[in-house]
């Protein structure tokens, strides 16, 4: 990947992404897509916490540390975190990978159902083998975004999902840097563009969409390649009309740094 130019677009993970890039010797052009920004509606959160005893939950699932320690910190605030720790005490507790997992542990909450490496929704689903979910209400820790895949295969085992939203993903306050890379796309500056998540293709567009310069975009995007970090991802890039050149497998950022330099070399 020796000064091969390479645009990254994650936010959270960034310097990382970068470090690991850098390493190699790419030269990387980070445009971070998204911003977290706290979505919790408190008052929504205690009518949800009082339903719980009249139509208590037979599973949680948390999905992410950051949505896990959002909803602890919204129950710190109303009062409730006693309350919610005895009805989680008496519902089997589902987690997605490490993060929610040492969120959860911080605060004494018993885990019954762990996904395994890699971690995704059809993992998480793995996790749940066995479990009886027909009529079953099941709650969902969502993180930016609904995770479709998730509640829909909830719903065919027969559970009804509800999701309790704690933060979303939006553009970031400073949109140049996503320009940026607009502009170097259409200059051909840029050999590859790694996506981590399906927002981030959707962000990328809305910001060349009010140029007008979706169709541009896509094109520019076409003429370098393309890499993913997962199916979710690549299924959102091919509903843009996009390529994928690289998927990786599995959906980690060390083995898309490996499929990419394969790719490039």
């Amino acid at each position: 990947m020796r000064n091969r130019r390479i645009a990254i677009l994650e936010s959270r993970f960034g310097e990382h992404f970068a470090g690991l890039l850098e390493k190699r010797g790419a030269v990387v052009l980070r445009a971070p897509a998204l911003a977290e920004e706290p979505d919790v509606d408190l008052p929504a959160l205690r009518r949800l916490v009082d339903d719980w005893v009249a139509r208590p939950f037979s599973l949680v699932i948390f999905q992410t540390g950051v949505g896990t320690r959002a909803l602890f910190d919204a129950a710190d605030r109303l009062g409730i975190t006693e309350k919610l720790s005895s009805l989680l005490s008496q519902t089997l507790v589902a987690v997605r990978g490490p993060k929610p997992t040492a969120a959860l542990r911080s605060r004494s909450v018993r885990i019954d159902l762990s996904a395994q490496d890699p971690f995704t929704t059809r993992e998480v689903l793995a996790s749940l083998h066995g479990i009886d979910l027909i009529g079953k209400h099941v709650l969902v820790q969502r993180y930016g975004d609904s995770n479709v895949g998730l509640d829909e295969g909830l719903q065919q085992l027969g559970a009804s999902v509800t999701e309790v939203p704690l933060y979303r993903w939006a553009l970031p306050a400073d949109l140049e840097p996503l320009r940026n890379l607009i502009d170097a796309l259409a200059k051909h500056e840029v050999d590859a563009a790694v996506f981590t998540s399906a927002s981030q293709v959707r962000n990328l567009f809305a910001v060349a969409s009010h140029g007008g310069g979706a169709d541009r975009l896509r094109d520019d995007l076409n003429a370098v390649l393309i890499a993913s970090i997962g199916p979710v991802c690549s299924a959102a890039l091919k509903d843009a009309g996009l390529r994928i050149g690289v998927e990786a497998s599995p959906p980690k950022l060390g083995p898309l740094v490996d499929a990419l330099e394969r790719s490039l070399g």
